[in-house]
């Protein structure tokens, strides 16, 4: 039987610091949602869960020390300075 561990990890404060300076500057109030860390036991895989900041009904997902933040899926990513840009495309 697989045992699967969880870690949560923190939010790093600097990214944490930037995204709401932009959500303030935009009148939105961000969401956000800790990541965690899954290892599977007696096997060398992990898994990385990033962090999730919901804005306005659409997540974000983000990774500790990245300039980039993902929209829904991994698949389409911005860079944390044109955030104000896709928060001022969602009204």
């Amino acid at each position: 039987m697989l045992e699967i561990t969880t870690k949560p990890l923190q939010f790093d404060l600097e990214l944490k610091k930037k995204i709401e300076f932009i959500c303030d500057f935009c009148n939105t109030i961000p969401e956000f949602k800790n990541g965690s860390i899954r290892n599977v036991g007696l096997t060398n895989i992990s898994y990385i869960e990033p962090h999730r900041i919901i804005i306005k009904g659409i997540t974000l997902l983000a990774f500790n020390y990245s300039s980039e933040l993902y929209v829904e899926t991994l698949g389409k990513k911005i860079e944390i300075k044109d955030l104000e840009l896709f928060i001022k495309t969602l009204k």
